[in-house]
Order: C-alpha cells, then sequence, then structure tokens
C-alpha cells in the first residue's frame, strides 16, 4: 500500500476496533443484567432485551461489511490481514453471544413463576458474573491488542466450566428433592450450557487477538458443537 493508503486502512481499522470493542462492553453489561432476569422472573425486561437483539445484528453487520470493504480496497497482506481477518470472526462471537444472553431471557419466560432455592439461584449468579468477566477480559485484550491478557482467559474459561459442572449437579439435586420439576430443570440445564457458550466465544476473542499479535494458533482446533443450544463453532482462527 502506499502511505496515504496504509494510513486510511488503518484509520479504518481502528474504527472497525473501536465498534467491535463497544459491542463486547455491551455483552459484558448484557450478561449479567440477563441473569437479573432469570432470578427476577422479569418478563418485561426479558422482552427489552430479546426486542434489542435486532440492534446488535445490525451493528454486527455494518461492522462486517467495513471488513469486507477493506479487504476488497485494500488488499492488505501479513500482519494488517490478520487484523481483519480475526476481526470478522470476533464480530461473529460478540453477535453470538448476545444470541446467547437472549436465550437466557427466553428461557426466563419459560421457568415464569416458577420458584428456584437457593442453591441454584447462587450458581445461576456465579456462572454469569464469570461468563461477564470472561467478557469484559475478552473485549478489554482485544481492544489494547494484549496477548498476555488473551492468554489468560484460558484458565478463566476453565474456572467457568467448572460452575457449569457444578450448576448441573445442582439442579439434579433439586429435582431429586422436588424443588424444580423436570421442566424446569431441563430449561436450567440449558441456561448453564448458553453461560459454558459465552466463556467458549470469550475463549475464541483471545485466541483471534494473539493470532492478530503474532500468528499464534491452537495447537488443534477444538470439537464443533453438535447440537443447536450452542449456535457457534468453536475453531481456531485462520487466515
Amino acid at each position: 500500500m502506499g502511505e496515504d493508503l496504509r494510513a486510511s486502512f488503518h484509520e479504518k481499522l481502528d474504527d472497525i476496533r473501536t465498534g467491535i470493542a463497544r459491542l463486547g462492553a455491551g455483552v459484558t453489561e448484557l450478561v449479567p443484567r440477563s441473569t437479573q432476569i432469570l432470578l427476577d422472573g422479569d418478563l418485561e425486561a426479558a422482552e427489552y432485551v430479546i426486542l434489542g437483539d435486532d440492534d446488535y445484528d445490525h451493528r454486527s453487520l455494518e461492522l462486517e461489511e467495513m471488513c469486507f470493504s477493506q479487504i476488497a480496497l485494500q488488499a492488505p497482506v501479513a500482519g494488517d490481514l490478520r487484523a481483519v481477518v480475526s476481526a470478522i470472526k470476533i464480530i461473529a462471537d460478540v453477535e453470538r453471544s448476545a444470541d446467547l444472553c437472549v436465550n437466557i431471557c427466553k428461557a426466563a419466560r419459560r421457568i415464569y413463576s416458577h420458584e428456584l432455592d437457593s442453591h441454584l439461584r447462587g450458581m445461576i449468579h456465579k456462572c454469569g458474573s464469570q461468563a461477564s468477566l470472561l467478557f469484559k477480559e475478552a473485549t478489554e485484550a482485544y481492544l489494547h491488542t494484549d496477548g498476555a491478557r488473551a492468554a489468560a482467559l484460558h484458565d478463566m474459561d476453565a474456572y467457568l466450566d467448572d460452575l457449569h459442572r457444578q450448576f448441573i449437579q445442582t439442579i439434579f439435586e433439586s429435582h431429586a428433592n422436588g424443588s424444580i420439576d423436570l421442566q424446569v430443570a431441563v430449561q436450567l440445564a440449558v441456561v448453564a450450557r448458553f453461560y459454558e457458550r459465552i466463556g467458549d466465544h470469550a475463549v475464541n476473542v483471545g485466541e483471534r487477538t494473539r493470532y492478530i499479535v503474532d500468528g499464534w494458533l491452537p495447537d488443534a482446533p477444538y470439537p464443533e458443537s453438535d447440537n443447536e443450544l450452542a449456535p457457534a463453532e468453536r475453531r481456531p482462527p485462520t487466515d
């Protein structure tokens, strides 16, 4: 690229990065909001989040189009190409995480008026807090192109995976002692999966941030999801 073209490209890339960071910050706030909606059984707030998903979709599409435009007009190579391709994939991870928050709100509508015991409520709160923290760290790592911060996300996700297992065990115990019926247990198991998937998307953002920094790739692809409860596939970044 010529100097003027490079300056224009990096300005556009900064705009894309900032736009993605704003979307990520929105998801960081949306996770605890959806969690509280689930705990409170707040149908009005649930509807507000569900209807608001169109805005996330629209903003994600705009950012993707900006990325494709830069590829078409600037033909970036090496590190610049890694940055644009990774941005496209990160946009998808952020948008799908927003979808998962919407799914939590839909689950809140399905179990409306059913009481949850203190153990279940505690696990929901813990999973929501950890998922939100993961997404916050992933967003900050990407915004500041911080490879070390991105690498730390794996350990944070391991803790969320452990909370997911504890949550499932608590669901079984609550159903066994008659605190919740089978349909509520099923819905909560689905919610537990949603939190786990939000963590997976945050790790994806971290991995793609590391790819931008130095071309790092995972040793092997992660297994793909094979059910509709996890709409996104976890794959390593590609150029």
